[in-house]
């Protein structure tokens, strides 16, 4: 699975001097909502892609601040790099739930603008499947920690600016990105202040090695964790993150259903443990999985909504990360 066709990098060239045409010029800044800054990759501080920064038009709180960060989602594969770069624009700029947060508690987001190629389709990278998890020796190797460093060097440009910046930071996704956001939070709780995801075909990883005597690997599990990232499942820490935690009841979105998402061993693997039906069987088990597990997770299921954040959801998100960043999550 090792991306090195000549073409791939000489469209990843091109991108890459793009972003350096671009470095630190505000873009898209819309008084009316933020500034919007495309920062170049860097690999000599370990991350491939550009990443956009966005700081919301209130300005960031004078108390200590904490960053936002939502993986991208561009919704189709294509290796038009510009294609992903638009849709991350389009993300930072105005999602339902990152976007809105940043506006709302005056944090920084940061969105990332990782690929995802038609050529290796198969390689879901915006879900963090294991197919991306498993690549070694190309651009797209451990985007789990090309987010952090993505993180370190935002965090870096902030002080700078003066602001004092939280170590942990909170990740939202939908659809897809909270696949990703969910799986993330699985490898790096301690790095994780508090997670939020909806729309997650009715599949949460789950933090636990096996479930009625059958193993569960990443991502349906934690059972080879250890292979994949080189350290173990950190349960203490991920049982105490805060997340929150939604689907909707009419949402019809079931990636369990289509081979970029899962193989079919997976497939097999889902349906025999989990349910073959996404709602609501496969999330009932989901989610009850992790109330046994005493994870700090609001699950909610939202009658009359598909697959959407409704106003409802954003209130409830609001209540959920203001509980958190007042300490006051039980």
């Amino acid at each position: 699975m090792i991306l090195a066709q000549q073409t791939h990098q000489n469209k990843r060239l091109t991108a890459i001097i793009l972003a350096l045409l671009l470095f630190f010029i505000t873009i898209g800044c819309d008084k009316t909502k933020g500034d919007l800054q495309l920062i170049p990759a860097a690999p000599e501080k370990g991350f491939n892609f550009p990443y956009y920064l966005f700081l919301p038009k209130e300005g960031l709180q004078n108390d200590r601040v904490t960053f936002i960060i939502e993986p991208n989602n561009t919704g189709t594969p294509s290796d038009n790099f510009d294609t992903h770069i638009d849709a991350a624009k389009q993300q930072a700029r105005s999602s339902q739930i990152g976007n809105f947060l940043s506006h709302k508690l005056k944090y920084p987001l940061l969105v990332p603008v990782f690929t995802r190629s038609s050529e290796h389709w198969k390689i879901y990278t915006h879900a963090l499947d294991r197919d991306a998890l498993e690549q070694k020796g190309n651009d797209i190797e451990r985007l789990d920690l090309q987010l952090v460093a993505m993180f370190e060097d935002a965090k870096v440009k902030l002080n700078q600016m003066g602001h004092t910046l939280d170590d942990t930071f909170i990740m939202t996704g939908f659809s897809a990105c909270a696949s990703f956001t969910n799986r993330f939070t699985a490898l790096h709780p301690q790095r994780v202040k508090a997670s939020i995801a909806g729309g997650l075909n009715g599949m949460l990883i789950l933090p636990t090695s096996k479930v009625k005597e059958q193993l569960l690997p990443y991502p349906i599990g934690i059972q080879d964790v250890q292979d994949l990232v080189g350290h173990s499942f950190d349960t203490t820490s991920f049982v105490k993150t805060p997340q929150f935690l939604f689907m909707g009841a009419d949402d019809d979105n079931d990636a369990a259903l289509y081979d970029d998402a899962y193989t079919d061993t997976e497939r097999d693997l889902i349906y025999a443990v989990l349910g073959k039906t996404m709602l609501p069987d496969r999330w009932k088990f989901c989610t009850d999985k992790y109330k046994k597990l005493n994870v700090q997770a609001t699950m909610r299921l939202y009658e009359n909504t598909g697959h959407e954040i409704t106003k409802e959801i954003q209130e409830d998100i609001m209540s959920f990360i203001t509980k958190v960043t007042t300490n006051k999550v039980n």
